[in-house]
């Protein structure tokens, strides 16, 4: 038996980026701090993780002033939210092509 796996997105092989789709999926807009808190995980890491899903347009970033800080909120693109359901629609297929 054959399993395809070609509805999968290499961009979503890390942990990290999964789970920083699947926060956005279900919100509108995160910041930094929240995500961090989140996936808990570091700054340098979250920041890397971002930064790639941003390459690939999956997210859009918006910088704002707080007060006199400045506050880096995320969320997910057009692109990025189709590219991710198309993921979730072939992990899906695969597990029951699994099952079956």
């Amino acid at each position: 038996m054959k399993i395809s796996i070609s509805g999968l997105h290499k961009a979503f092989e890390s942990r990290i980026k999964l789970g920083i789709m699947a926060a956005l999926a279900v919100n509108d807009r995160l910041d930094f701090n929240s995500l961090k808190e989140f996936l808990d995980v570091t700054d340098g890491n979250l920041a890397s993780h971002l930064k790639a899903l941003e390459k690939e347009a999956f997210i859009e970033v918006e910088k704002a002033f707080i007060g006199k800080k400045t506050n880096t909120s995320y969320a997910a693109s057009e692109l990025g939210r189709q590219a991710f359901n198309d993921h979730l629609n072939a992990l899906e297929k695969l597990i029951k092509g699994i099952a079956e």
